[in-house]
């Protein structure tokens, strides 16, 4: 298993280390001063236990013992107080005979749902921005949202722009297009290529999919694969457990970075020097001992 320091650069790692085991503790490391002030904190406390200093960015630094005040048990009755009973239940019920597994599961939950944040950003607003562009162009208007409480079959749609300007003036901050586009939800740039609006903005909007083949070139290639990511980006946002079926997820992050081609033939490559969806789904699959 790797340890955490093969994982996370920033971060000085320190072990709890007590007679039940150990727990691991990031500190971020601002400068030298953050390393002194850590060396003298444990210098000053004087009760059982110790703080072993592990490593700094991917590089052991033995040697540094302290006395620690209470070892913390990270168990069971710990995670379903602070996450609660519901949210934890799936794990521990997996695992009714091994609580230190459905803790580890959970774990790489959290670290798989990190690890997708960044796909999952990049495809956001790469589809906002090229629907936008389709839509002002379409529109003729920065403000193209503007034309569709008298659009026949879009005025649905005004209830999002509505909102949009609710927040906004919520904060007191002043309308204007660029804030009213970059406040509607996913959820909003997802309904455009629905089938209610294929025979209205279909036309314009294929337009943001310049480099998808043209033999899958339809209304509903693009919709399917759109909304399977809104709800899969939902659950991610939201907290939700992903780290269940490896295969599903490596499906929907090569659709997503697929999807992300057809609108910007560059951005995959650029994108595979940030995201780490690959390699953190490996490591879980060995972690969790899983057969992919």
């Amino acid at each position: 298993m790797a340890r955490p320091c093969d994982r996370v650069a920033p971060l000085i790692l320190l072990k709890i280390s007590a007679a039940t085991g150990g727990v691991w503790v990031g500190f971020i490391i601002i400068d030298s001063v953050v390393l002194i002030y850590l060396y003298y904190l444990c210098k000053s406390i004087k009760k059982p236990g110790f703080f072993t200093c592990i490593c700094y960015q991917g590089e052991e630094l033995p040697g540094l013992r302290c006395k620690f005040s209470n070892y913390m048990a990270y168990n069971k009755q710990f995670f379903n107080k602070v996450f609660s009973d519901k949210r934890m239940e799936r794990y521990f019920s997996l695992y009714p005979d091994n609580e230190n597994k459905a803790i580890e599961h959970y774990q790489c939950n959290l670290r798989l749902s990190e690890a997708m944040y960044v796909p999952l950003s990049v495809f956001e607003v790469t589809l906002r921005n090229a629907l936008c562009r389709e839509l002002s162009a379409m529109a003729g208007r920065e403000d193209w949202y503007a034309i569709f409480p008298n659009t026949p079959g879009l005025s649905n749609l005004n209830r999002y722009i509505t909102n949009a300007i609710k927040q906004i003036s919520g904060r007191h901050e002043q309308i204007t297009p660029p804030k009213v586009i970059a406040e509607l939800t996913l959820g909003f740039w997802v309904s455009l290529l629905n089938s209610e609006y294929e025979r209205i903005l279909w036309k314009d909007l294929r337009r943001a999919f310049p480099y998808m083949p043209k033999n899958k070139r339809q209304r509903k290639n693009v919709s399917a694969p759109l909304n399977r990511f809104r709800a899969f980006r939902n659950r991610v946002f939201h907290n939700e457990s992903i780290c269940w079926n490896m295969n599903r997820v490596t499906e929907i992050h090569n659709e997503i970075i697929e999807v992300i081609g057809w609108i910007n033939k560059d951005m995959p490559n650029w994108l595979a020097q940030l995201d780490r969806v690959p390699a953190v789904s490996s490591d879980i699959i060995q972690i969790m001992d899983w057969k992919n």
